[in-house]
């Protein structure tokens, strides 16, 4: 069960908003406290605004408990344009090299002739690991394979100059570097899916990118520098003005979202910038800054319950007719969103002008180019209004309930009906449980799945009994017990039939909020990154990534 921490000397709260609305990516993050020496803020920008670094006062202690993700949307200018797509390029180019080096040393393995040893220096080595593609790539990108020229003397005489990758330098370096990660997350997904390790539905082989793919994207990690003034980070935010990010090797960038709040975050040492995601998603230019950040304030926190107190559940039966009706075990309605936007459906005229538009234009014109941009534009439209609405509903049940009770839907076997899938989508139901976990966990709170086989439909909610048959035009449920007899609202019913569950299978156990996800850091083979001692990981680690388990 998780429960609310008390506040503690030197803890800092989030004070700047009692709910949080996240942009983007939420996810809980681990739990860091760390002796932070004194750190003095940079001087203040043309625009009269401190540059951000994270200042936390000598023998201070903080402790961050939560991560999140800022998204901003850019408004770069023609030259950044051009400079953020050349880092985006180079990460395809270092997925795609990184995947021919590992293919090209796998198949020279088989055809090895013996089995070598990594100690045989002629033995191939095959890189797997994230830390081996880095090294691997490296290697190859001052060879000839990587570049070459020939260099004609005045004689007439040709001479073969090695190169390398010559490019290299216009990009930063953390590009590659996180590309070929990538890989080695995928090539570790794939060996645990095929090893039978890996939960959920079996995962393919990394491919090859390719290039006219509309959502390319990059990573640059957060490093911190000292100068005279005090440390530098290479993410900063405010420098040229109240809605501007720098970013290492392209400069400062203007966004159209203010980053007040988190730059009182970080000023304020509630808050530390581990890494930035730039990404390219209906024709516009996005910044996802993956933060760091201290617990929420106790006034924000749902108070602590005790381990044999089984009271408090609440059920949430997600549905299509009503998009969502929570209930508690009492029978009391606690919330019923009757009507949804539905964002798909809705567009629909317009999704098919625009398809319409694209499917008359000359494959590889210009013009094309044009109408797919625009029609990605419009399905970016329909995706944030969806997930505006499931923000709004995620946060009246977590801010008003500690204890959720959610099915397990097998949504990709309800895609299947044809009939209903266009809508199964539109309701977005695996979004909405992912956004009541983060949020709750952030409170404090507990959130459980239901058993994907308990009949919480077709259970009466006073008696007990089972229903034979409800089908879904089945809007009222009436009780086949002659000695019940109960007619209830269908998805009023599967609500308290949640709750009830939740109170029945009720659990002490303590959840880890970082059991979702492992910490790995591709830059060190051997753990989650730079140590002072055994077991003890540095607040300064920022290349320490969460990955998400399935």
């Amino acid at each position: 069960m998780l429960t609310a921490r008390p506040p503690a000397t030197g803890v800092g709260w989030d004070h700047e908003r009692a709910d949080p609305r996240p942009c983007g990516v939420g996810q809980v993050g681990r739990v860091l406290a760390a002796r932070a020496g004194a750190v003095t803020p940079t001087a203040s920008s043309p625009s009269g605004l401190t540059s951000l670094v994270v200042s936390v006062p000598a023998g201070s202690v903080l402790v961050v408990a939560r991560h999140t993700t800022f998204q901003l949307v850019a408004d770069p200018t023609a030259e950044q344009a051009r400079a953020l797509a050349r880092h985006e390029g180079a990460a395809r180019f270092a997925f795609n090299q990184g995947l021919r080096l590992h293919l090209n040393a796998r198949q020279a393995s088989r055809n090895a002739t013996e089995v070598l040893t990594g100690d045989d220096p002629d033995a191939v080595l095959v890189p797997w690991t994230g830390f081996d593609l880095i090294n691997a790539f490296n290697a190859w990108k001052k060879t000839e394979d990587a570049g070459r020229c020939f260099v004609v003397a005045a004689d007439g005489t040709a001479d073969l100059e090695v190169t390398g990758l010559v490019w290299r330098s216009e990009v930063s370096a953390q590009v590659f570097e996180e590309a070929v990660v990538d890989l080695g997350k995928a090539l570790g997904a794939w060996t645990s899916s095929r090893r039978g390790k890996r939960a959920g539905r079996p995962v393919g082989h990394p491919r090859f990118k390719k290039k006219n793919y509309e959502r390319g994207s990059f990573r640059l990690r957060n490093k911190t520098s000292k100068t005279r003034t005090g440390q530098r980070t290479t993410i900063r935010l405010g420098e040229a003005g109240p809605r501007s990010v720098t970013l290492p090797g392209i400069g400062a960038i203007k966004v159209h979202d203010d980053t007040r709040r988190l730059r009182r975050m970080l000023a304020k040492g509630r808050a530390r910038i581990l890494f930035a995601t730039v990404s390219r998603r209906g024709g516009r230019w996005r910044i996802s800054l993956n933060v760091e950040a201290a617990d929420l304030h106790p006034a924000a926190q749902h108070p602590a319950r005790d381990d044999a107190d089984h009271a408090g559940w609440a059920g949430v039966d997600r549905g299509l007719h009503a998009p969502v009706v929570a209930a508690t075990r009492d029978g009391s309605e606690v919330l019923r969103v009757a009507t949804a936007p539905k964002a798909l459906l809705t567009a629909q005229p317009v999704t098919r002008r625009l398809q319409k538009s694209v499917s008359r234009k000359v494959k590889g014109s210009a013009s094309r180019r044009a109408a797919v941009r625009r029609l990605a534009r419009h399905h970016e439209r329909v995706r944030a209004r969806r997930h505006h609405f499931l923000h709004q509903v995620s946060n009246s049940l977590v801010q008003t309930h500690d204890r959720l009770v959610i099915e397990d839907l097998n949504i990709t076997g309800m895609l299947a009906n044809h009939r209903l899938a266009a809508a199964i989508s539109d309701a977005a139901w695996g979004e909405l449980a992912r956004q009541l976990r983060y949020k709750m966990a952030w409170r404090g709170g507990q959130v459980v799945t239901a058993d994907r086989w308990f009949p919480s439909s077709k259970t009466c909610s006073a008696c007990g009994d089972v229903k034979t048959t409800l089908t879904l035009g089945d809007r009222v449920f009436t009780c086949e017990n002659e000695d019940c007899g109960l007619t209830i609202d269908r998805d009023r019913n599967a609500a308290i039939n949640l709750a009830t569950w939740g109170e029945q299978h009720h659990t002490t156990q303590v959840l880890d909020p970082e059991a979702r996800g492992q910490v790995t850091n591709a830059h060190r083979p051997d753990g989650s990154g730079p140590r002072t001692r055994a077991d003890e990981t540095s607040r300064d680690d920022v290349g320490t990534l969460t990955a998400t388990a399935a």
